[in-house]
């Protein structure tokens, strides 16, 4: 078994870019514990860019978890600051012996948003994010202020669709988000290269929606949507025993394989007590330009049977159409590249249902619990 000297020893294998020191003599190791085959850690960032605290976890998880004996890595992102008084004398991240400072109420990670809202899916490929991205779009052009967290690390496409370039910056060691047509984005796509994957467990996840939360200057927000990862995995749980979510939104298409998936994905939430807000089915139908035949090329009907299954609102049939794709190829979405479109129609009308679905549910809106 691999004992606390092991892991700070491989810890101190890992440098700051900027001061070429490793990051147990600069102190940001703090609170190394122990049990069995798992080893937990808080690394204490200070003012480090963004780009440089992923790549210090990423490591600094990924090291400690090649150590003999350790089958799990619970690697914790925090400021300098939410060190314990007591930390002096503990010297390099020595775990002190007084219990840790209960952590902080989930409702004031982002004390100024209003509504938090959800995408997910059971499966890839229905055009989840194609959904988040038009819906964060339509619910601005209705005057609100709105924000979007590309939660999906595994394949963060909000950049791409977005037209996104640049970095965040940093204010008073927190992350400015960025800002493209009108929304304030956050994705792990603006910090990391674009062919470079993200191996990531359970725990580092964890840490990054917490960050994406706690350390994003947010601001006044009426709507901050969050483009989730396909399936019912750490993603899902984790956002949603962070913050208590408005609600969220399924998006699936009509075949029966699609459907399956999104059951499995309902069940998962209404477990954690997260309001639905309603089913988008995708990808519905495909009209010819040259004849105006409409084809129902993944099958009819999927969208309302799994609405009316579980008693939630089909909040739209939206298209197969060419120029949505195209929109988010050039990161110009069609809400943007052509707003008089029929399809941009689509997903403002899907937006309103949306509201009109939080003003519904706001009186029934328990904190997430898991049974």
């Amino acid at each position: 078994m691999a004992s606390e000297q092991d892991v700070l020893d491989t810890l101190r294998g890992i440098k700051d870019p900027e001061s070429q020191k490793d990051i147990v003599a600069l102190g940001l190791v703090r609170d190394v514990a122990i049990h069995g085959g798992e080893v937990s850690f808080t690394l204490a960032f200070a003012a480090q860019p963004p780009q440089t605290k992923v790549m210090i976890h990423s490591m600094a998880s990924k090291l400690v978890g090649r150590l003999p004996g350790v089958s799990k890595v619970s690697a914790k992102m925090a400021g300098a600051a939410a060190a314990p008084a007591h930390q002096h004398g503990h010297a390099h991240g020595q775990a002190p012996s007084a219990a840790p400072a209960a952590p902080q109420r989930p409702a004031d990670m982002i004390p100024e948003v209003k509504q938090t809202i959800a995408v997910s899916s059971g499966k890839g490929g229905v055009g989840k994010s194609t959904v988040a991205v038009n819906l964060a779009l339509a619910l601005h052009g209705t005057g609100a202020s709105v924000g979007i967290i590309d939660a999906d690390v595994y394949g963060p496409d909000l950049p791409l669709m977005l037209g996104t370039r640049g970095r965040p910056g940093m204010f008073d060691n927190r992350i400015i988000p960025v800002e493209a047509h009108g929304l304030k984005v956050m994705s792990i796509g603006l910090l990391v290269g674009d062919k470079e994957p993200l191996v990531w467990r359970g725990p580092m996840i964890h840490s990054f929606i917490q960050q994406m939360l706690r350390d994003v200057l947010w601001g006044p927000l009426d709507y901050l949507v969050f483009d989730m990862p396909p399936g019912t995995g750490d993603a899902q749980l984790s956002l949603s025993q962070v913050i208590p979510l408005s609600g969220v939104v399924m998006v699936t298409t009509p075949q029966e394989v699609a459907l399956l998936d999104v059951r499995k994905a309902i069940a998962m939430f209404q477990r954690l007590n997260v309001p639905m807000l309603g089913i988008v089915e995708n990808m519905s139908y495909f009209v010819a330009p040259d004849t105006g035949t409409r084809y129902a090329i993944f099958g009819e009907g999927g969208g309302k049977k799994v609405a009316d299954e579980y008693g939630m609102p089909l909040l739209g049939q939206l298209p197969l159409d060419p120029d949505t794709r195209k929109g988010g190829d050039e990161g110009a979405p069609i809400t943007v590249r052509r707003p008089e479109s029929a399809q941009a129609a689509a997903f403002r009308e899907v937006a309103r249902r949306i509201v009109e679905r939080l003003d519904a549910v706001a009186t029934l809106r328990p904190l997430p619990t898991i049974s």
